[in-house]
């Protein structure tokens, strides 16, 4: 599929997904998250790809939120579909095999936030805000805000910052836990692409189950997922990665992961 909003670039294992719509601060509205869609199912079934960084186009925006202009012509059974397709989306990114790093190079409000909060980890961009500002306009965040904040920051924090609508800076979201690392803006991209190295650099098969043995434990009481961590711990001593990186570690070289 040839991309009018979103830009795709290949590194090797790593992907760079920007969205680009800087004109409209790369909201989102009905034709981007089709174009995301379609996007978000490509690298889930590329085998090569083990991270994707998401970012936005321009120096103003991550992605500023939903596009207003079209979100005020929705009825409620157009929006149901609308935010169904976001949920969806981000719950395809939260789950899949792959880590996701937002580059939060800009303002990101609303469905902005929520779609870095779908992310694995996130890094900011220092002199720009972010925040789930939906009450101000009269309506709620409907991507799963209200359920990824608490999680993220605590209930109390998400109650206060959802209520109030307010827009924090990177020192207080990092502070707070939401996002693990402040840059300068141009050093932004550098350091995510270093994280991404950095994760790449390990056995992809752990990486991967680690990834779904903290999603699965988040919806689970923790006797049950620790069941599932052991399960999955289990699994992994059956590989070919397991095998190559403890003889590695004992032959004191650096391991070769095949991801088998």
């Amino acid at each position: 599929m040839e991309y009018k909003h979103l830009i795709l670039e290949r590194e090797g294992a790593l992907a760079v997904l920007t969205v680009n719509r800087p004109d409209a601060l790369n909201a989102l509205n009905s034709k981007v998250l089709e174009e995301l869609r379609h996007a978000v199912d490509a690298i889930a079934a590329d085998k090569e790809l083990r991270v994707v960084i998401l970012t936005g186009a321009g120096p103003k925006a991550f992605i500023a939120g939903a596009d207003i202009g079209e979100m005020a012509g929705l009825t409620p059974v157009e929006n149901r579909h609308f935010a169904g397709l976001g949920a969806a989306i981000l719950r395809r990114m939260e789950t899949m095999d792959k880590v996701w790093i937002a580059a939060i190079n800009g303002y990101a409000f609303g469905g902005g936030l929520e779609t870095a909060m779908a992310c694995d980890i996130r890094l900011m961009a220092e002199g720009t805000k972010i925040g789930l500002t939906e009450v101000s306009l009269g309506i709620m965040p409907a991507f799963g805000g209200t359920q990824r904040l608490p999680r993220l920051v605590g209930p109390g924090k998400a109650r206060q910052l959802i209520y109030t609508a307010a827009r924090i800076d990177a020192q207080e979201a990092l502070k707070i836990g939401l996002v693990q690392g402040a840059y300068p803006q141009a050093d932004l991209l550098p350091a995510a692409k270093k994280l991404a190295a950095d994760i790449i650099a390990n056995a992809p098969l752990a990486v991967a189950y680690c990834k779904a043995a903290v999603d699965r434990g988040m919806q689970e009481d923790i006797d049950r997922a620790q069941a599932q961590e052991i399960d999955a711990a289990s699994i992994l001593f059956s590989t070919e990665d397991k095998r190559e990186g403890l003889t590695a570690f004992v032959e004191k070289r650096k391991p070769v992961y095949r991801g088998k």
